[in-house]
C-alpha cells in the first residue's frame, strides 16, 4: 500500500470534451446547488441550452464526481458521482463545485467514498479561504489530499462493501424521517380539532377586524452573510417558520446603507410572510425577547392588533389547514409580484372569535400538546446524527484501510 496524492490519480476541474462537442442550441442537464445530493435526492431534471450556459458555470460529464467547494455545502458532505443520467452525456452548473474525474488507477465510486470520509472534510473546512459565511475550499488542498492507493480489487471490494453497508444506514433513516412526517402530522391534526372545536362553537371573524397597521420593511443589497449582534442585519423570508422566529436568518446591512430603524423588529411583533415560497408564504411568528438591530425586509409583513386578539393566537390559526389553503391559492401567479400574498388577502383570514382568555387557553392546549412530540422529536434528531456518524465513521475506517471489509462483511452476514 502506499500513499498517493490525489493528483496523481485525479484531473481536478478538467475540461469536459462532452460539452465541447454539442451544438450551441444542443440542451443539457444543468445543476444548481439546491439540487446537488446524495444518493437517490440528486435532482438531475433541469435543462438549459449550451449557450445559456457557455461561460460562468461549471461543465461536468458522465463518470465525474461533483465536490461542493463552500460552506456550508463542503461541510455537509454533499459530494456526488454522476454515473448517467446527464442529458446529451453532459451538464453545467454553479461556480461552487470542484469536479473530480477519476484517472485509470482509482475506481471512481471509490474517489466519491474518500470525499465522503472524516480526513478529507475536517481537512478540507481547516483548508477553507474567505470570508465568514462565504469560505471555500481551494483546489490545491484537493489535489494534495494523500490517500492510501489500493488495488483497484482492493477498491471494489470496499465500495461493495460500503455500498450494502450504507444503503442499511439509509434505511434506517428514511424509517426516522417517516417518524418524524407522523409526528407532523398528529401536530397538524390536533391544531385542525382545536381550531374547527373553536369556530363551530363561537364562529369567525375576519382577522381585518382586529388590525390596526401593516406595514413592510425595505430591500437594500446586503452582504451575503449574517450579520454579527453588533452590525445590523435584515431579514430574510426564511427567518418566520413552522411558527418560529429564527433571528439568526438575517443578511448583513453594508456599512455604507444608513439603517432605516422605523423598521427595526423587536419583541412582540407579529411577522408574517408574503413571498411565494411554498413552505413559507403566510407563516407567522412572534418575535420573542431577542438581539437588537434586526431589521424588517420587503418579504415580510409587521401587523399591529388591537387588544382584543392575541398575536399568538394569529399565528395559531395561520397553521391551520383552512389558512395555510388559502395562503396556498393565493400565491399562485405567473410572475413573483403576482404571487406574493397581498394585504388584502390576510386581512380576509377567518379567526375563531373568541375572547382573550379562550384564545390563551387554546394557545396552552396545543403547546401541551406540542410538547410531548417535540420530545420525540429530539429523540428522532439524536438517532438520525448518531446514524449520520456511523456512515461517516464506516467509510473513513474503510477507505483508509482500518480493518478487512471482506472479514466485516462475513460477521454482518
Amino acid at each position: 500500500m502506499s500513499h498517493v496524492r490525489l493528483r496523481h490519480l485525479v484531473h481536478v476541474n478538467p475540461s469536459s470534451p462532452a460539452f465541447d462537442d454539442l451544438p450551441s442550441d444542443a440542451e443539457l442537464t444543468f445543476l444548481p446547488m439546491e439540487k446537488i445530493w446524495p444518493d437517490d435526492r440528486l435532482d438531475l431534471s433541469e435543462r438549459r441550452t449550451k449557450s445559456s450556459v457557455t461561460t460562468g458555470y461549471t461543465r461536468f460529464q458522465h463518470g465525474d464526481v461533483l465536490v461542493p467547494k463552500i460552506t456550508p455545502t463542503f461541510e455537509a458532505s454533499r459530494s456526488v458521482l454522476i454515473t448517467d443520467g446527464l442529458l446529451n452525456g453532459t451538464g453545467a452548473g454553479t461556480t461552487e463545485l470542484h469536479i473530480l474525474r477519476a484517472g485509470p488507477e482509482i475506481d471512481p465510486r471509490f474517489l466519491l467514498y474518500i470525499t465522503h470520509s472524516h480526513p478529507f472534510l475536517k481537512m478540507g473546512e481547516a483548508e477553507m479561504y474567505g470570508v465568514a459565511g462565504q469560505k471555500r475550499v481551494p483546489d490545491e488542498f484537493i489535489r494534495n489530499f494523500t490517500i492510501n492507493l489500493l488495488t483497484l480489487d482492493e477498491q471494489r471490494r470496499i465500495v461493495e462493501y460500503l455500498d450494502a453497508e450504507t444503503a442499511r444506514i439509509s434505511l434506517m433513516e428514511r424509517l426516522q424521517h417517516t417518524l418524524l412526517d407522523k409526528l407532523n402530522e398528529r401536530d397538524q391534526a390536533f391544531i385542525d380539532r382545536e381550531l374547527d372545536r373553536l369556530e363551530s362553537r363561537h364562529g369567525v371573524r375576519r382577522f381585518k377586524w382586529a388590525i390596526r397597521r401593516i406595514e413592510q420593511g425595505f430591500s437594500p443589497q446586503c452582504h451575503n452573510i449574517p450579520a454579527d449582534r453588533d452590525r445590523w442585519g435584515v431579514l430574510k423570508v426564511s427567518s418566520v417558520k413552522n411558527g418560529r422566529f429564527w433571528p439568526e436568518e438575517n443578511k448583513q446591512l453594508p456599512d455604507t446603507i444608513a439603517p432605516d430603524q422605523r423598521f427595526e423588529v423587536r419583541p412582540g411583533d407579529l411577522l408574517i410572510t408574503r413571498a411565494n415560497t411554498p413552505s413559507l408564504v403566510g407563516a407567522a411568528a412572534v418575535v420573542p425577547e431577542i438581539r437588537e438591530k434586526l431589521l424588517l425586509c420587503d418579504k415580510i409583513y409587521r401587523i399591529t392588533l388591537t387588544p382584543e386578539l392575541d398575536p399568538h393566537f394569529v399565528v395559531l390559526a395561520s397553521r391551520g389547514s383552512k389558512i395555510r389553503n388559502l395562503c396556498a391559492a393565493a400565491s399562485h401567479g405567473t410572475s413573483q409580484s403576482m404571487a406574493n400574498l397581498k394585504t388584502d388577502e390576510v386581512k380576509e383570514w377567518p379567526i375563531p372569535n373568541i375572547d382573550i382568555q379562550g384564545q390563551r387557553l387554546a394557545i396552552k392546549r396545543v403547546a401541551d400538546q406540542q410538547a410531548a412530540t417535540n420530545a420525540l422529536r429530539g429523540k428522532i434528531y439524536r438517532q438520525l446524527e448518531l446514524l449520520k456518524e456511523r456512515r461517516r465513521a464506516l467509510i473513513t475506517a474503510a477507505v483508509t484501510g482500518q480493518f478487512d471489509v471482506a472479514t466485516a462483511s462475513r460477521t454482518t452476514d
